[in-house]
């Protein structure tokens, strides 16, 4: 299995959270030409998470904010062993013309966001793209993407996970990030 180690506490997740809304509002104001779109499937919970306390900041309507599958866009799904089950896509409206900022749990490689940037034009033209990620593990981007809105960068070795841990979905009460570090003996 291998240790783990706490990148972000369940304090400092809500305060990340906190502090990533407050960004998105400063540079978009009141999302009137601005959508939060979380790629499928753990962006979506940063996505709705984000979008629920700029509606808090903004004492109003919520912004728009979708879900966006990738499954068939990524560069590397004939690859897999399995058929691949695709997620659902979620826009009930048209990204034509508008602020997009993509929303994702951990950067990596970049070719999620890379993947989730063709699935989006499937969608209509974005007068911008974003990205918002909770955590950035800097060195080892295959693809030049770099994020807008970063919760926490984080230096990682290829061997190492990153984990987002929800609370709703683990039943353990509390979100956190974890760091996990391999089983000598698996390797």
């Amino acid at each position: 299995m291998g240790t783990e180690h706490l990148l972000i506490s369940p304090l400092q997740f809500q305060l990340t959270l906190d502090r990533l809304a407050h960004q998105l509002v400063e540079e978009h104001g009141q999302f009137e030409n601005s959508a939060l779109i979380g790629i499928q499937p753990r962006g979506i919970q940063v996505a709705a998470q984000l979008r629920d306390r700029i509606q808090a900041i903004l004492g109003g309507v919520p912004p728009r904010c979708g879900d966006l599958d990738i499954t068939f866009f990524r560069d590397d799904f004939r690859r897999q062993d399995k058929p691949l089950q695709a997620a659902e896509t979620n826009l009930d409206f048209t990204v034509e013309d508008l602020r997009v900022v993509l929303v994702d749990d951990v950067l990596f490689t970049g070719r999620t966001i890379r993947a989730a940037m063709d699935a989006l034009l499937a969608h209509g033209r974005p007068a911008t793209v974003e990205l918002a990620v909770l955590v950035d593990r800097r060195f080892r981007r295959e693809l030049p993407i770099e994020p807008k809105y970063v919760g926490r960068s984080v230096d990682s070795l290829d061997s190492q996970r990153v984990k987002v841990v929800w609370a709703e979905q683990e039943g353990t009460g509390e979100n956190r990030v974890e760091l996990i570090n391999p089983d000598p003996q698996d390797g």
